[in-house]
């Protein structure tokens, strides 16, 4: 409880120091809008439904390109663990585009597949992919050698070792990894939506650039308020509790 009241007082005087600003008249308030026009937009944006159909668009397609992001990941980065050849290949290649910025794919996105779904979920994928590969390889190479010996020394073969002592016990690493790819698949999601305007579903990047387009600052500022308040809660609620489960659970807390 304590925790949470300091973390309220502090986003207040957040507030109120930017309320402050905008009143000293340093910038122009179509520039920096003061926070009571941001939260008006966001009330009549959710009274609308603008916001809450964006919301759900966007989510949607984060939703479907992490899940797949996720499942080829996860197979990639167990190979690349396994073999040196898929090391010294998949790996190198897989450490490389993590590097490449999100909005780098848009354009490759845009001449393979056009105004569509399809090149937002390609970028999507793109962003996700790739931490998820590297996450699953550095996590099933951080198990000490010991419990693998040690199920063989008890009779397990090759396959049931992976399946049941390296795989379980990397899980800790993937769901950090995973969550790193929730965030850059976040990312990527932003990009696409900003860059590629279709008529299946407008979403929060829509907006967001739509707001850029009418220089309507209150409108981009409170859509940069709800994706970081979805990423947050993501965290909190969904990544955190496995996190902290898992790492209790295999004894790599502090």
């Amino acid at each position: 409880m304590k925790r949470i009241l300091t973390a309220a007082g502090f986003f207040a005087a957040l507030v109120a120091a930017w309320e402050a600003l905008v009143r000293a008249g340093i910038w122009s308030p179509v520039m920096v809008p003061s926070p009571l026009s941001v939260a008006e937009y966001i009330f009549g944006a959710i009274r609308d439904g603008t916001l809450g159909h964006a919301a759900l668009v966007t989510m949607r397609r984060l939703l479907v390109g992490y899940t797949l992001g996720v499942i080829f990941g996860l197979p990639l980065g167990l190979v690349t663990a396994r073999f040196k050849f898929c090391e010294d290949t998949l790996g190198i290649i897989a450490l490389g585009l993590q590097t490449l910025p999100s909005v780098c794919w848009v354009p490759l996105a845009l001449l393979w597949f056009g105004q569509t779904e399809a090149a937002m979920m390609f970028v999507v994928i793109m962003g996700t992919l790739w931490s998820v590969v590297i996450a699953t390889d550095n996590g099933v190479r951080n198990i000490p050698p010991i419990y693998a010996r040690a199920a063989q020394t008890m009779g397990s073969n090759r396959w049931h070792t992976w399946v049941w002592v390296k795989l379980p016990a990397s899980l800790p690493f993937i769901v950090s990894g995973m969550k790193q790819g929730w965030a850059f698949a976040w990312r990527s999601l932003m990009a696409a939506e900003v860059y590629v305007t279709i008529l299946t579903g407008f979403g929060l990047g829509h907006l967001l650039h739509y707001g850029r387009e009418l220089h309507a600052m209150d409108q981009v500022i409170a859509i940069m308020l709800v994706i970081i308040v979805i990423g947050l809660l993501a965290d909190k609620i969904v990544f955190s509790p496995w996190e902290r489960f898992l790492h209790h659970r295999w004894g790599t807390t502090k």
